[in-house]
């Protein structure tokens, strides 16, 4: 039964990987957008394997992509000085994590801080630190929408339709 239920948990967060990608490409051919990296980044660091805290852990997470997002475009801001900004910009952010009480989450806090600090050469530091603001906010906001699609009473019970469940004793 542990197999069984293993087996359910990766089939259903391949599943919303997949609708994640399929979703992010799709919203990019309708709108246009070329530069799709940092949406699949932000949506796969949203989406979790655990069913049971899976909305709980995307809000985390998103308020800490938040953190991040800003203490990385702030700091960008403030000098654009890449390697002494990036090292305050990750500080500062472990450190606003740990406060706000999102230690879980802080790993993809410095993902997005990281996103939104490194630019391409001749770009300017404003236009793309913004670009990627909104790239990060939202790839959190499709994960979330995944996470809730994925893991509300419906879904649950045509993904019980498709993969059976085995009761205790093998009947």
């Amino acid at each position: 039964m542990a197999d069984t239920q293993r087996i359910k948990r990766v089939l259903i967060y391949a599943a919303k990987c997949v609708t994640g990608v399929l979703v992010v490409l799709g919203l990019s051919w309708v709108t246009n957008y070329k530069d799709i990296i940092w949406v699949l980044i932000s949506v796969m660091l949203v989406l979790s394997p655990d069913g049971s805290d899976a909305v709980t852990l995307a809000v985390t997470r998103i308020k800490a992509n938040v953190v991040g997002g800003i203490s990385g475009f702030l700091l960008i801001l403030v000098h654009p000085h890449l390697i002494l900004m990036m090292c305050v910009a990750v500080f500062i952010t472990v450190v606003i994590c740990n406060l706000l009480n999102l230690e879980a989450a802080t790993r993809t806090a410095l993902a997005a801080t990281i996103i939104v600090m490194t630019h391409e050469a001749g770009t300017h530091v404003w236009d793309t630190a913004v670009e990627r603001v909104l790239s990060v906010l939202a790839g959190c906001l499709l994960g979330l929408v995944i996470t809730f699609i994925f893991h509300n009473r419906y879904t649950r019970q045509t993904a019980e339709m498709i993969l059976p469940r085995i009761d205790k004793g093998g009947e």
